[in-house]
């Protein structure tokens, strides 16, 4: 199969859309995110949506597939909590390894199901790793702002076992994204060059970042340009924002960091901003009109959708993308 490289010069590789805002629409109650094997399971674990490729793996199955037929080249596991951070939430943290194994498996059998219908379009898996619900670089208490809730050190030992398993379950890629705490990011860039080190192989690696309101910061601050220059000392295939804003919002911040960056530049903005009920009104339509200026302007390599965004949001950023060239790497000197 000819690897993400060298496709990322000649076309517009197109991530999928918010695996989230698919599960929702399945409207799962308690009784199906236990399922058989977790019915007695003592905490609540309804909202654990990593859980549902145990659970529920048929309708994590479907939702890869929709987004492929909808033309998306990149799909990302459903491991978006997949560290035993995030799963202490729900008394989770041992099966840390068996959900990104199962996550990276069922997306990696859809993957490969695709590839060989059509070889000339290979299909690749995503390893989903995001931000964990704690900071490292800034107080959770506003009376005490010299606490930290968690180290690096213990973000690196989480993000390693993450990162071993969505390997061992057949993920192409690794997707650190929704960065909302640079310090975070270097705990788990650092995990995947360790695993890399260990295991001796190369894995592309995506990095995206969010900026989380109109100042055009990360919420620990950093500007896009800030951002880029932090994380750019590690060898990565991209560089890139996703969630938080919408597409429109998101063009300065990819000017930036595409005028700046010898790395390909990714975005997988939401379907528009939030309503006052926290739902996604932007239409197919209005969001490829959007991502319509990325590639007019020659900003992006790899462009999908975040939070709000289905297969019909993916299908029209697809059929918007692929008349156009992909945006020059920058070389360095």
């Amino acid at each position: 199969m000819e690897n993400i490289e060298d496709i990322l010069k000649k076309r517009i590789l197109v991530l999928d859309g918010a695996m989230g805002t698919m599960l929702q629409r399945y409207k799962f109650q308690e009784a199906h995110f236990r399922g058989e094997r977790f019915k007695d399971w003592p905490s609540d674990l309804q909202g654990n949506n990593d859980l549902l490729s145990l659970t529920q793996p048929e309708a994590v199955k479907k939702i890869h597939r929709k987004f492929l037929e909808a033309g998306a080249d990149i799909i990302e596991t459903n491991t978006f909590s997949g560290t035993t951070i995030a799963m202490a939430d729900y008394d989770m943290e041992e099966l840390v390894y068996e959900l990104n194994y199962e996550s990276a498996k069922i997306a990696k059998q859809v993957a490969e199901e695709f590839t060989k219908k059509n070889p000339s379009k290979p299909r690749f898996v995503a390893g989903s790793i995001g931000p964990t619900n704690k900071t490292a670089s800034m107080s959770p208490d506003v009376n005490d702002p010299g606490f930290r809730a968690i180290s690096f050190d213990e973000l690196r030992i989480a993000y390693k076992q993450q990162i071993e398993a969505l390997l061992d379950g057949g993920a192409d890629i690794l997707l650190v994204e929704t960065i909302f705490d640079t310090l975070n990011a270097k705990a788990a860039l650092f995990a995947i060059e360790e695993v890399k080190d260990e295991r001796n192989i190369e894995v592309p690696v995506m990095v995206s970042g969010t900026i989380t309101d109109a100042s055009g910061r990360t919420l620990s601050g950093q500007t896009a340009e800030a951002f880029l220059i932090s994380i750019s000392h590690i060898p990565i295939l991209s560089v890139g924002f996703n969630c938080a804003l919408g597409a429109k919002q998101l063009v300065p911040h990819l000017e930036v960091v595409s005028a700046k960056s010898e790395f390909a530049i990714s975005a997988h903005p939401n379907a528009g901003l939030p309503n006052a009920f926290g739902e996604y009104d932007e239409t197919p339509a209005q969001m490829a009109a959007q991502i319509k200026e990325y590639v007019e302007k020659g900003l992006v390599n790899i462009v999908g959708g975040c939070c709000g965004t289905t297969p019909d949001h993916i299908k029209a950023i697809a059929d918007v993308v692929k008349d156009y060239q992909p945006r020059k790497l920058l070389t360095t000197a």
